[in-house]
């Protein structure tokens, strides 16, 4: 025997090394059996079979005080792997092969009771919410290590802290040393199977509910508005909470194996994600009514805000399907928008009351379309994306088209000239041509304080402005030509159209007498605009009036005509109407859901 092996060198050397593997095998084993001795009943040490599913602990390995133990524990089962490794390399008949595997399926076993035990135990501190607000908290220390406020703040919570982080660092040491020895899939099970439950069960305390389609249509709008309302806020806190802090605990957990970081963080969330931005793209499908928008359009921003955060956290391929869902929902929110719109147009087409406003005043229509249109202004950013740029929404005139137009300004433009061209249409249903100038008067001027003081400024240009504005000069010049014309044409000749002093003012009397009866019930709902027309008047007609009043009154005899005051007391009065503007007959029933304003 000694012969051969001084004759064959290279079988000497392979013995020696097999010799030595074992040798090495023996010690891992012997050390690891000493302080899983310490962990672990004695009688499994000395079993052959496999690990029971069920053993008595000593204590808990990982328990405080216990840390320097269980990092020997890691450190002593990473050992018999390695020795294993080798020793299958040399030897994979190797009689101590038998002997170490069995006990790493016991330390195995321990160690996936310990994990179990730890996300467990430790479930209040590591439930995603508080893992997210740590980080951040984390992160704002890190850039902002020298305020002392922060410094104070952080140190009420210090112990704490330290609990989080050794859970969450006991939690990686157990999940690497598994990993590493092959048991990775054992690890994951137990992960997912507390992990996800802890997701589905937020969700439902924060008041999640999924519902289907069909669930959707059936219900009646107000309950619908509040589940609404309720899934911003929830969608909110999943996103930036749960979400995010189940990502960075399954990133930090699993940091040693990219596959199992990948699986644990989609099959914890994907189903609940997917669940939760289905829920608006339902929505937007099951809702069209005009005034359904702006909740529409609040949904709608509220996943844009939230996407750069989404685009972070389900940034895996397995979680792709999630950013799927999401942009199939914002392509339903958009389509939905837009049909809104269209509705809203289409609303305003099927308006067609034929009653009249008491005095001239302002049109609900007019009230309500403008309010809609104002509070779609303040959605103008979010608009601006939504709104198609191959809109081509222009009027015959052109006054909706202009090629430095965004696709939004055309179609408010639209939306505008839309309602005025009802006004129109309107105004000459009055059967006194100034009546129906002043209504016009009053409309226009609604519409233009509305765009002058809200965002639709910025939409619209100061040309629209400019443009409108004089249009409403335009028609205060016609009305006070109808009104006051012919008192006009009698103040410029007065000295020498009539032969007597005392007929030119009975007769100029008698003329403004019956326009003031003819106005006592018209309204100018406005105040600048009222007393801007009432001023006009004035000065249109009481200075020559005044002057040539002063240069006959003393020949004149009393109670002939009305002194030069007397005609601005009676201007004053005017415009304030008998009933203001109140409506005499509004939008016809059939209509009153869709024109429920949401303003003044």
């Amino acid at each position: 025997m000694v012969l051969f092996a001084l004759t064959n060198p290279s079988k000497l050397k392979q013995n020696s090394h097999h010799s030595f593997s074992e040798s090495l095998m023996e010690d891992s084993i012997e050390d690891a059996e000493a302080i899983i001795h310490k962990w672990i009943s004695p009688e499994l040490l000395d079993s052959s079979s496999s690990a029971s599913s069920s053993f008595c602990c000593v204590s808990s390995l990982f328990s405080t005080g216990n840390r320097e133990e269980a990092k020997r524990f890691i450190g002593a089962v990473n050992s018999l792997h390695s020795g294993m490794v080798r020793l299958v390399s040399v030897n994979p008949g190797s009689m101590k092969l038998v002997r170490a595997e069995n006990l790493m399926k016991i330390s195995m076993n321990h160690l996936s009771k310990e994990f179990y035990r730890i996300l467990k135990s430790n479930r209040r501190y590591l439930d995603p919410e508080s893992v997210s607000v740590r980080s951040r908290m984390s992160s704002i220390s890190d850039s902002e290590s020298d305020d002392e406020e922060l410094e104070s703040r952080n140190s009420k919570s210090v112990t704490r802290d330290e609990e989080d982080a050794d859970a969450m660092a006991d939690l990686k040491m157990i999940a690497d040393c598994m990993i590493s020895s092959g048991y990775g899939k054992e690890c994951l099970r137990i992960y997912k199977k507390i992990r996800k439950s802890i997701i589905v069960e937020a969700l439902d305390q924060l008041g999640f509910e999924n519902l289907s389609f069909s669930q959707m249509q059936k219900l009646d709008w107000g309950i619908m508005e509040k589940k609404i309302r309720k899934w911003l806020r929830v969608a909110r806190r999943a996103v930036m909470t749960l979400f995010y802090g189940e990502r960075i605990l399954s990133d930090h957990v699993f940091s040693s194996s990219s596959a199992i970081r990948e699986s644990s963080f989609a099959e914890i969330t994907l189903q609940s994600a997917l669940a939760m931005f289905s829920f608006p793209g339902n929505m937007a499908k099951s809702r069209k009514s005009p005034e359904k928008i702006f909740l529409t359009l609040d949904v709608y921003q509220s996943i844009i805000e939230l996407l750069p955060t989404i685009e972070e956290v389900f940034s895996y391929d397995s979680t792709s399907s999630v950013k799927s869902q999401i942009a199939e929902t914002l392509t339903n929110l958009e389509e939905g928008v837009i049909s809104m719109m269209d509705e809203f147009e289409s609303s305003i087409s099927k308006e067609s009351s034929k009653s009249l406003v008491s005095g001239g005043g302002i049109h609900q229509l007019t009230r309500y379309v403008m309010n809609f249109i104002v509070f779609l202004a303040d959605y103008s950013d979010t608009l601006s994306d939504i709104i198609p740029q191959t809109s081509s929404l222009l009027s015959s005139s052109g006054e909706a088209d202009s090629s430095s137009s965004s696709p939004l300004a055309k179609r408010i433009s639209w939306l505008i000239l839309f309602l005025l061209c009802k006004i129109d249409a309107k105004s000459r249903l009055y059967n006194d041509v100034a009546l129906s100038y002043l209504f016009l008067i009053n409309n226009l001027h609604y519409v233009v304080v509305k765009v002058r003081t809200s965002n639709l400024k910025e939409i619209l240009s100061d040309d629209w402005l400019e443009k409108h504005e004089g249009k409403v000069k335009k028609y205060v010049a016609k009305f006070e030509e109808i009104v006051w014309g012919e008192m006009m044409v009698m103040v410029m000749v007065m000295e020498t159209s009539l032969p007597t002093a005392e007929e030119v003012i009975r007769r100029f009397s008698n003329r403004f007498e019956e326009a003031y009866k003819r106005q006592t019930g018209w309204v100018v709902p406005d105040p600048k605009l009222r007393d801007e027309m009432k001023v006009s008047a004035a000065m249109m007609l009481i200075p020559t009036y005044s002057e040539y009043y002063k240069k006959y009154r003393v020949g004149l005899r009393k109670n002939v005509g009305f002194a030069p005051e007397d005609i601005g007391n009676y201007l004053s009065d005017l415009y304030f109407g008998s009933g203001g503007s109140a409506i005499v007959s509004s939008i016809q029933s059939s209509d009153s859901d869709v024109f429920d304003t949401r303003g003044s």
